[in-house]
């Protein structure tokens, strides 16, 4: 696993939900506007390929 290091106000911690030929992951409603960056934690797992 590689190792970032990000300077930031708040973290969120979600689970990627499939949506049409990707996935969202959401975040707090007052997040609205502002930059955020997404890092992926785990692998996936392959039986939700479906």
């Amino acid at each position: 696993m590689d190792r970032y290091e990000v300077e930031g106000h708040e973290v969120h911690d979600g689970e990627a939900k499939p949506t049409g030929t990707g996935a969202h992951v959401f975040v707090p409603k007052r997040w609205i506007g502002a930059t955020v960056k997404i890092v992926r934690t785990s692998e996936p797992d392959p039986s939700d390929d479906e």
